[in-house]
């Protein structure tokens, strides 16, 4: 079964330029800071203390963290780990005053992405309060990149209890919980994170943020539109960092009943398989297959 994931709990990117993330982050995606010092700036869109922390200069790499439900599953995960042969650090006292928890292990997927799984992380007594109203309810998936997607594919099945809920081509859509997907592995030719996305109240919050990006010049990438697979309708578009970003809406929910009868579904590498309303994605991994050959056009 693997570890046990109660939640996605934050993001840390690398910034080159933290006022410029800041800024994006508040004015175009939204965001609250809670807090900025001279190395980071901690972000959110919800009530956990935060979503985001970007980390001055790129070269501080980008991290996935998830929260355990308690320390004594953190301590199982990290035996059941290290007896798998897989690579565990530690958290030290400074890094887990970073991360805002109690408990932090960190060990990387097979193509390299690095994972902090965590507990008893920091909470927030505060409404969370956005600088413009874009409808944000959860930060609520990330998408990475995969060298391998079928062994990043197990590693995240059998070894933290992810569940494979549909594919598009070779990348899995992964999730923790009833939410569809929490995690999605895009094939690329090097890891990282491919897109970070919120989830919005309704379609007339993504259509508002899209005119909203649109009128400050803001790259958007893909949509407005709807997911075969999730059912939700989205938008994506371009931060910095080459960072995407993605609003959502309406996801699907995988309950506890659906899943006595639930089996994954195999979606073609196509440009139909991202979007039932017709948008063609500006993203690489999006477009093109592991194989390099074009996207197959939907009839």
């Amino acid at each position: 079964m693997g570890a046990h994931l109660h939640d996605i709990r934050y993001v840390r990117i690398g910034s080159d330029d933290l006022d410029e993330s800041v800024r994006f982050a508040t004015d175009i995606l939204g965001l609250e800071v809670v807090h900025r010092d001279a190395g980071a700036a901690y972000l959110r869109g919800d009530d956990r203390d935060h979503n985001i922390c970007y980390t001055k200069g790129r070269s501080t790499g980008q991290v996935l963290g998830f929260e355990m439900p308690d320390m004594a599953s953190l301590d199982a995960a990290a035996a059941m780990f290290e007896k798998a042969g897989v690579a565990v650090r530690h958290g030290t006292s400074d890094e887990r005053e970073q991360r805002r928890v109690r408990g932090l292990i960190t060990l990387r997927d097979p193509t390299g992405n690095v994972i902090d799984l965590v507990a008893r992380p920091d909470h927030s007594g505060k409404r969370y309060f956005g600088t413009r109203d874009a409808g944000i309810t959860s930060f609520s998936h990330v998408g990475l990149r995969t060298s391998n997607a079928s062994a990043d594919e197990l590693f995240w099945t059998s070894m933290l209890g992810a569940k494979v809920s549909d594919w598009i081509g070779d990348a899995p859509l992964l999730r923790i919980d009833e939410v569809h997907h929490k995690i999605a592995l895009f094939p690329s030719a090097f890891p990282g994170v491919q897109h970070v996305n919120f989830q919005v109240e309704s379609i007339d919050d993504i259509m508002r943020s899209y005119y909203h990006l649109k009128k400050h010049n803001v790259r958007i990438v893909f949509g407005p539109g709807r997911h075969p697979t999730s059912g939700a309708r989205f938008l994506y578009f371009q931060g910095p960092d080459e960072i995407i970003y993605e609003y959502s809406s309406g996801v699907r929910m995988i309950t506890a009943e659906d899943e006595k009868t639930y089996i994954p579904r195999q979606f073609p590498m196509a440009e139909s398989s991202f979007c039932m309303w017709g948008s063609v994605p500006d993203i690489p991994e999006f477009r093109t297959p592991p194989s390099g050959a074009p996207i197959r056009r939907a009839a």
